[in-house]
């Protein structure tokens, strides 16, 4: 946990408005499926993150009462920051050595992922985590559970959270298939205007020599960004995708030539959260044209198109030679149920 840490303001870096606009869109609509930042040092995706713990929203738990019985409690999200050197134990859960050693007896304890449950999951150079570990963590958010398993002994923890992951390129790629896990990315790209820069400057500086002035100079803000949080989160169930929106935003990532399908999903969900945060129940057509770059950038794939377009002239072929070799039959009406299989196939009776 970080949160004993006074962050800097969200609102108070220069600039950057993708990066904050993601971030926020995560935090208010988990179902956004993440969000990874990537950028070079220095640009601000660690300090953005950290910004978030002003603007945590109040989230329900199971508690217990004096007797042990379990009683909803309310309470602010939690920032849980994943180390670097997390290994799968670590990070899924595990055997109590201690419990094992001293007392004779197999206890499965929790990991990070079932700590992060309900709170903010921020996994800082994902890039250069164990693999199997980032699969394990993507995996997790995806399913909502987690699933222990030591020998005979099984435990099942709940693990819905929300995702946020921070790289630079200059250490190393992600894997494709762990890029296209994330739902929203954003490039950080270094600020171009020395004016700018200037007030990054400037504004680091009266942070470092009054943390407690310079946050209560954008208290008001923050307050009010923390508010307008939590009743965005209130409103997003109530909020739909006119089915015309729905087709505009699959002819956009076809004709972009997407071949994943968490494209739209990441597109819609995300366009779903930027009009709750706009204080609406219905999504519009400057949602998605926001959301679209981060939801989309990346996500083409060469390759993925050249190999589908091999398998379609393949696939052609055959079907050319069954024509001519074993002819299709007649169309006859069909009487009755279909089965599985004839309807799996499109028939219908």
């Amino acid at each position: 946990m970080i949160d004993e840490v006074l962050p800097y303001p969200l609102l108070a870096l220069v600039g950057q408005t993708e990066l904050k606009m993601a971030l926020l869109l995560g935090l208010v609509n988990p179902g956004v499926g993440g969000v990874l930042l990537s950028g070079p040092y220095g640009v601000g995706k660690t300090t953005a993150v950290r910004g978030l713990l002003d603007v945590l929203p109040v989230i329900e738990r199971e508690g217990e009462d004096i007797d042990g019985k379990p009683v909803p409690t309310h309470e602010p999200m939690r920032l849980v920051e994943l180390p670097l050197n997390a290994r799968i134990e670590d990070v899924v859960g595990g055997i109590n050595e201690r419990v094992a050693l001293e007392q004779a007896r197999v206890l499965l304890e929790p990991g990070i992922l079932a700590r992060a449950h309900g709170n903010l999951l921020y996994i800082d150079e994902v890039n250069l985590l164990d693999t199997a570990v980032v699969g394990v963590i993507l995996d997790a958010a995806a399913q909502g559970r987690t699933l222990v398993r030591r020998g005979a002994m099984t435990r099942l923890f709940p693990t819905r959270f929300v995702l946020v992951g921070s790289m630079n390129p200059e250490e190393g790629a992600l894997h494709p298939q762990i890029l296209d896990r994330f739902g929203l990315r954003v490039w950080v790209a270094p600020l171009a205007e020395p004016r700018q820069r200037i007030e990054v400057y400037r504004r680091a500086q009266l942070f470092r020599t009054d943390p407690a002035a310079f946050r209560a100079a954008y208290a008001d803000q923050t307050a009010a960004l923390a508010e307008e949080v939590e009743a965005a989160r209130a409103i997003l169930p109530h909020v739909t995708v006119p089915p015309a929106l729905e087709e505009q935003a699959l002819t956009l990532v076809q004709t972009l030539h997407v071949p994943s399908h968490r494209a739209e999903i990441a597109l819609l969900e995300g366009a779903r959260a930027r009009a709750a945060a706009d204080f609406r129940n219905s999504v519009s057509e400057e949602d998605l044209r926001r959301v679209a770059p981060l939801a989309l950038w990346q996500r083409n794939s060469p390759r993925i198109e050249e190999h589908s377009r091999q398998q379609a002239e393949a696939r052609a072929t055959i079907e050319a030679a069954l024509a001519v070799i074993i002819p299709p039959p007649a169309p006859t009406l069909r009487h009755g149920k279909a089965n599985t299989l004839r309807q799996i196939e499109g028939e219908t009776p």
